[in-house]
C-alpha cells in the first residue's frame, strides 16, 4: 500500500501550484540601467510605426501586398534570404552574449522581461508597495479590494490593447488602421490579431510572469551549453558570506562567532523577479537581472560592509583563478558575428532591385528558320522590386551575330513581375558545340545602373568550327 501513496504524493508535488511571487522595488545601478532599457524598447516600439520615410510608413510589413519597407529599402518575398540571415545573426549575437555575461539579454532586453516589468509598474503604482500587495491579496473581498484590483486590470487591459494595436500597426498602416480603430470599422483580421496579441500580452506580462522563463522559455535549458567557468554571471561569494545570521550593525565580533558578512535579511530573494535564492548557486531560473546585486550592496553599505557580497563575476575568479574574456569561444562567436554583419549590410549595400529569370523552351531543341539560322525560345521574367516603375532594354550576347525576335523592351511597375516570349537566332556557322553560354542583360531606361545579367544556355546543331 505505501507504493501507491508515494505515487500520489509525487505528483501532487508535480502540479502543486505556483506561489506568487512579490518583487519588491529596489534602486541602484543595475536597477537604473534596467528602468532605461525598458523605456528605450518600448519606445522603439510604440514609436516605430508612427515614423515616416519618404512620405509613407517607414517600418511597414505588408503582407497582402508581398512588400517590406524597412526606411528607404522594399523587400520581397525573393528576398527572404536576408531574413534568413538576420536570425542567423540574432542567434549568434545571443551565443555571443551569453558566452561573455550569461543571461543579459533576458534581464534587460527579452520581450517578456520588458513587458513584465511595465505590469509589474502598473500593479504597483494601483496597488502599492510589496507589503502593501500581498496584504491586499490577504485580505477577506471588500469594496476597496474590489475597486483597486478592477483598476489594475483596467490600465493592464488597457495597455495590452495598445500593444496589440501597434503591433497590428506594423502590418497594415497605422493611420488608416487609427482611422478605422475610431470608426469601428476594423477587418476581421486586423480585429483578430490586436485581441490575440492583447491577450497574449496580457495574460503573459500579468499572470505568466517568470513561469514563461521557468517552463515555457527554451532559452534557460540550453544555456549551460553557452557558459564556461570564464562567463560573467550572477555570483555570491560563499566564503565572505557564510556562516549567514542575524546581527546588529554595531555588532562588530560577529566573525569571532562564525558568521559572515550575510545578514540573512532575505532581501536579494525578495527583488528577484523569478523567486530565486541567489546564494544557493546559479540557477536555471536567473535571468541575471543584477537586482540582488543592487539591494546587497544597499545592505552591506548600511551595514558597514564592503560591497561585492553579490556581483557579477566569473566562476574561475570566485575560485581565486584568473578570468579570460578573449578566449576560444570568445573569438569564434564574435569573429562569426562580425562576419555575418559585415556580409550582410554588404550585400545589402550592393543589392539590385531587379530580378531576371530565364527559362529555355525544353519542348524542343532547337528550330532552323527558313533564312537557315538556329533559333532557340526563352521565356523571360522580369520582376522590378524597386519603389518606381521603370522600363528595361532586354539583350543578349555570348555568340557572334546574334539577334532576338520578340519584345526587347518591358514596362514593369513596382512589385511587379512581367512574363515575354524571346527567340533568340544565330548563324549555325557560330556554333562551335551542342550547348552554347549566352546572357541575357535587362538594363533600366530611366536609371542605368540598375543592370543585371543571366545566363542561358543555346542549343544547336554545332557545325561551326
Amino acid at each position: 500500500m505505501s507504493k501507491p501513496d508515494k505515487t500520489v504524493k509525487r505528483t501532487r508535488d508535480l502540479y502543486v501550484k505556483a506561489e506568487k511571487i512579490y518583487p519588491r522595488q529596489v534602486r541602484g545601478l543595475f536597477a537604473r540601467l534596467r528602468v532605461l532599457s525598458v523605456w528605450m524598447l518600448l519606445g522603439l516600439y510604440y514609436v516605430g510605426p508612427w515614423i515616416t520615410w519618404e512620405g509613407r510608413q517607414a517600418i511597414l510589413l505588408d503582407l497582402p501586398a508581398r512588400q517590406f519597407h524597412i526606411f528607404g529599402i522594399t523587400f520581397w518575398p525573393q528576398d527572404f534570404i536576408y531574413l534568413a540571415v538576420l536570425l542567423i545573426i540574432a542567434a549568434v549575437a545571443l551565443f555571443f552574449f551569453t558566452a561573455l555575461a550569461g543571461r543579459v539579454w533576458c534581464g534587460f532586453a527579452c520581450p517578456q522581461t520588458v513587458w513584465t516589468e511595465t505590469f509589474i509598474w502598473i500593479e504597483r503604482f494601483v496597488e502599492g508597495d510589496r507589503n502593501q500587495r500581498m496584504k491586499l491579496d490577504k485580505a477577506p473581498w471588500s469594496f476597496n479590494k474590489v475597486s483597486t484590483k478592477a483598476t489594475k486590470h483596467f490600465l493592464w487591459l488597457s495597455f495590452a490593447l495598445f500593444t496589440g494595436y501597434t503591433f497590428v500597426g506594423f502590418f497594415s498602416p497605422i493611420r488608416e488602421l487609427t482611422d478605422n480603430l475610431i470608426l469601428f470599422n476594423l477587418g476581421p483580421w486586423e480585429a483578430f490579431w490586436i485581441g490575440l496579441y492583447s491577450l497574449a500580452t496580457y495574460g503573459n506580462a500579468g499572470f505568466l510572469r517568470e513561469q514563461i522563463c521557468q517552463y515555457m522559455c527554451p532559452y534557460a535549458r540550453f544555456q549551460s551549453a553557452m557558459f564556461d567557468k570564464d562567463t560573467l554571471i550572477i555570483s555570491y561569494d560563499t566564503q565572505r558570506g557564510e556562516s549567514r545570521g542575524h546581527r546588529k550593525r554595531t555588532d562588530t565580533e560577529y566573525k569571532i562567532k562564525g558568521l559572515g558578512d550575510c545578514i540573512d535579511c532575505k532581501q536579494c530573494v525578495q527583488v528577484c523577479p523569478t523567486g530565486i535564492d541567489i546564494r544557493d548557486g546559479l540557477q536555471s531560473e536567473c535571468i541575471a537581472c543584477a537586482l540582488c546585486i543592487d539591494v546587497c550592496d544597499d545592505v552591506m553599505e548600511k551595514m558597514d560592509y564592503e560591497k561585492g557580497l553579490i556581483r557579477y563575476s566569473t566562476e574561475n575568479a570566485m575560485e581565486g583563478k584568473e578570468t579570460k574574456v578573449l578566449r576560444p569561444r570568445t573569438f569564434i562567436y564574435g569573429g562569426l558575428l562580425l562576419a555575418l554583419i559585415i556580409g550582410f549590410f554588404a550585400s545589402i549595400g550592393t543589392r539590385t532591385p531587379l530580378e531576371l529569370d530565364v527559362i529555355r523552351d525544353r519542348n524542343r531543341l532547337y528550330v532552323e528558320t527558313s533564312e537557315g539560322l538556329v533559333e532557340n525560345v526563352y521565356r523571360i521574367k522580369i520582376g522590378n522590386m524597386a519603389q518606381e516603375p521603370y522600363t528595361y532594354n532586354i539583350s543578349v550576347d555570348g555568340l557572334p551575330d546574334m539577334s532576338i525576335a520578340g519584345p526587347t523592351q518591358i514596362h514593369v511597375k513596382p512589385g511587379e513581375v512581367k512574363a515575354i516570349a524571346l527567340r533568340v537566332r544565330v548563324d549555325p556557322g557560330d556554333l562551335t558545340k551542342t550547348a552554347n553560354t549566352i546572357f541575357f542583360n535587362a538594363v533600366s531606361v530611366e536609371a542605368p545602373d540598375i543592370r543585371i545579367e543571366t545566363e542561358a544556355r543555346f542549343i544547336g546543331p554545332a557545325l561551326g568550327r
